[in-house]
């Protein structure tokens, strides 16, 4: 048992290493492309060229694989993936995520069903955890990087306050967020000021940000400055508002938080109760517990359980997530 282990753990080391050595390649023809893209397009003003300049984050390719980059492209899977790996500030692929997902998935779910004698129940289950562990790990990189863009914000503006009533331009006061700013609000920021140096309109820049960091904070922002700009007033009035208004929204956040703590806790225990309950008695009679995949009456009330328990943890989920 312990050779075959090996032996399938060498395997999927190898078969990773080989799709990662892939992306890269494709990483560095990608940024080529790229590059060439924007010189043959900088070259002339005209509608095409302008076009192409809207269109040079869409032309990034979802595989290094040929054949799996052409299936994405019909999917409509292949961009959220991207859009997904871009607000985590990954660099993998989203064939790559896929090929690792999918790896994750077979491989412990035939050990697993090979170390049970035939197990379907718990060989899904452990190939389902496994799978979905890279998207687990770009979805909590994304949630980290949206609080800390949102922790970030109230600064940036409070400095494009100051930039504004020292006479700096928008476009100005945003390059100064870019280059004092840390990462995430600076870098964002900066995509947004060249994107205007590049010839985009501000609400089209705008608006890509809003698309990159979908923060009902950067919202708000955004839609002050849109109104401002069509109706005219003091800016650096209107963004120091904004941020007192963020700030706020910001302390109301972490109020609730704690008077919905006990709730929080209450659902994590009533959901994950069972599921240690039952791998305990698994462990200490393991001829009792097998019954519940075995007999037909067993696998019903199986199912039954985990979907209860799924529903209960999604309710209380929505309980106590409470929108401001």
């Amino acid at each position: 048992m312990g050779a075959i282990i090996v032996v399938v753990f060498l395997g999927v080391f190898a078969f990773v290493a080989l799709v990662m050595i892939a992306s890269g390649s494709g990483a560095a023809e990608q940024a080529k492309h790229v590059l060439a893209s924007l010189d043959s397009a900088l070259a002339t003003e005209s509608a095409e060229s302008r076009e192409q300049i809207l269109n040079l984050r869409k032309s990034e390719p979802f595989s290094a694989i040929p054949w799996l980059n052409q299936r994405l492209l019909k999917l409509q899977l292949g961009p959220l993936l991207h859009n997904l790996l871009s607000q985590a500030n990954l660099k993998w692929t989203a064939g790559g995520l896929l090929t690792m997902s999918a790896a994750g998935f077979i491989f412990p779910a035939y050990l697993v069903y090979w170390y049970f004698g035939g197990s379907i129940i718990w060989a899904f289950l452990a190939g389902a955890l496994l799978g979905f562990a890279p998207f687990g790990w770009a979805i909590l990189k994304r949630s980290r990087r949206f609080n800390k863009f949102q922790e970030g914000l109230p600064e940036a503006l409070d400095l494009m306050v100051s930039a504004l009533r020292a006479g700096h331009s928008l476009a100005a006061a945003m390059g100064l967020v870019a280059r004092e700013c840390p990462d995430p609000v600076g870098p964002e920021f900066k995509a947004c000021f060249e994107e205007q140096n590049y010839g985009l309109e501000l609400k089209t820049a705008i608006d890509n940000m809003v698309n990159r960091v979908p923060l009902q904070d950067l919202r708000i922002v955004s839609t002050a400055i849109m109104i401002q700009k069509e109706s005219g007033g003091n800016l650096a009035e209107v963004l120091d508002k904004t941020s007192h208004v963020i700030r706020e929204r910001f302390r109301l956040k972490r109020q609730i938080g704690v008077h919905t703590a006990q709730g929080r806790l209450t659902g994590w225990i009533l959901t994950l109760l069972p599921v240690v309950l039952g791998l305990a008695l698994y462990f200490v009679n393991p001829a009792m517990m097998s019954v519940l995949w075995t007999d037909p009456l067993g696998v019903k009330l199986l199912w039954t359980s985990s979907i209860m328990i799924v529903v209960g943890g999604l309710i209380i989920r929505k309980i106590v997530n409470i929108d401001i």
